[in-house]
Order: structure tokens, then C-alpha cells, then sequence
């Protein structure tokens, strides 16, 4: 891989590692805090409160939704933060490396493999989206929430036309998992014609 792909790889996962390394020792910190017998409106317990509250508050009332005790928030945010990092760090390496695979077939002149590299990478990240609007779904985030309006607008149009065409069954929409074979059938087709041209 050339040196600045593989440069900006490293930073963006430092970056993103880093995140999840902070939210889990901040999320840790307030655990501590909570089970220790400190004064609730000191300064210290007041900023991790400030600081986690955003990322606690939303998953205490899901937990409640579904009957969970809410002190177990921090705990579920830790997991959710992880899960969301992964995510990230899943789509961020899928984006870098079709960039990477167009600069190389460029630099080659190989225009229909750059082709190829381009749709087989845009598929990749789509499949991502369909993957994070699924587990978002399933945490219980609604429309209010920006990221998910993108997800539902990204991929409505792929998953709306599946649902006509394959009704749920039960409580199951299976329309996902048709899209993800799909958008496979269409990735194995790419890699075996445009981008071995």
C-alpha cells in the first residue's frame, strides 16, 4: 500500500481506537463514582456526569423500555461504544481502500478497473449502512436522531422496493438480508469481470 494510504489508515484508526479508549475509561470513571460514597455534587463527580450523560441518558431509557434496570447504562454504553467503533473503523478501512484501489488502477490506466474498484467499493460501504441502520434499529433509535434520517434515506431506496416484493414474516424483515446477497451477488460479479479487465 502506498505510504499515504497507509498513513492515513493508521491515523484514522488511532483516531477512532482512541475514541473508544476514552469513552470506556470515561464510562469506567462513572462507574466508580457511582458505587463510591462521594459527595454527588462535587466537581469531579459533576464533570464525568456532564461529560457521559449524553451517551447514558438515551441508553437508561432503552434500558427501561425493555425492563432493564437502568444502572446497568454505563455498562451497555461501554458495549455500544464498541460495537460503534467497530462500525466506524469497518467503514473507515472500506472508503480508504477503494480510494486506494482507484488511485492504483488510475495510475496503471486501467479505466474499467477503476470502474469496477469504484462500484465494488460503494457497494461495500452501502452494505455497511444497511448493517449500522439494522443494529440502530434494533437499539430502538428513532427518526429524531440525524444519523439514523441518513441511514433510512441512504437505504430506503434498496430496502423499500425488497419489502414490497418479500413481505416480513412474523415480526422478521427479511428484506436485509436479501439486500446483503444481493449487493454480494453484484460484488462477485464486479470482481470477476470489470476488475479483472
Amino acid at each position: 500500500m502506498d505510504i499515504f494510504f497507509q498513513t492515513l489508515a493508521y491515523f484514522v484508526n488511532v483516531a477512532i481506537i482512541g475514541l473508544i479508549v476514552a469513552a470506556i475509561v470515561l464510562m469506567a470513571l462513572r462507574l466508580l463514582l457511582n458505587y463510591a460514597d462521594l459527595n454527588p455534587f462535587s466537581r469531579p463527580v459533576l464533570l464525568v456526569r456532564n461529560l457521559t450523560d449524553p451517551f447514558v441518558n438515551p441508553v437508561r431509557r432503552s434500558l427501561l423500555g425493555f425492563g432493564f434496570s437502568p444502572n446497568m447504562a454505563p455498562l451497555v454504553t461501554i458495549l455500544i461504544v464498541i460495537l460503534v467503533g467497530w462500525l466506524a473503523l469497518s467503514l473507515s478501512n472500506d472508503v480508504i481502500d477503494t480510494f486506494y484501489g482507484m488511485y492504483l488502477r488510475g495510475r496503471e490506466g486501467r479505466i474499467v478497473a477503476l470502474i469496477g474498484t469504484l462500484l465494488y467499493g460503494f457497494l461495500s460501504v452501502y452494505s455497511m449502512l444497511i448493517l449500522i441502520r439494522i443494529i440502530f434499529s434494533w437499539g430502538m433509535v428513532g427518526l429524531s436522531n440525524p444519523v439514523m434520517r441518513f441511514l433510512v434515506r441512504a437505504t430506503d431506496p434498496l430496502l423499500v422496493p425488497l419489502r414490497r416484493i418479500i413481505p416480513p414474516l412474523g415480526f422478521f424483515d427479511i428484506s436485509p438480508l436479501v439486500a446483503f446477497l444481493l449487493i454480494w451477488l453484484f460484488q462477485t460479479a464486479i470482481a470477476g469481470t470489470l476488475m479483472k479487465f
